[in-house]
């Protein structure tokens, strides 16, 4: 909606990307540390622990979860450029020889 699109627009304009991640995503549950994806968890849980021993306040480790999830789509293949950009062969390339083909 609005809001979206003016979060697309601020982005543009100070050179950031916005990027979305599914509804879905369970980053409240989701161990920042570790990756477990806990059961199941009422809202009233405010913070719990992993089995891996990692201690979480629900609303910082969702924040953690939707960074990284961020950042993986922009880093990943399908996110942005990843084409390398165009250079010059070298003449004389270490180990070729000239007619050696």
């Amino acid at each position: 909606g609005q809001f979206t699109a003016m979060l697309a627009y601020k982005a543009a304009r100070y050179g950031r990307t916005l990027v979305r991640i599914d509804r879905w995503f369970p980053s409240s549950k989701l161990c920042s540390a570790c990756g477990t994806a806990a059961e199941s968890m009422p809202l009233h849980v405010r913070s719990w622990s992993c089995l891996c021993g990692a201690a979480h306040d629900r609303d910082i480790n969702a924040a953690k979860n939707i960074l990284a999830a961020g950042r993986a789509d922009r880093l990943n293949a399908c996110g942005g450029r990843v084409r390398p950009s165009i250079a010059v062969a070298q003449a004389d390339e270490t180990g070729s020889h000239r007619g050696a083909a």
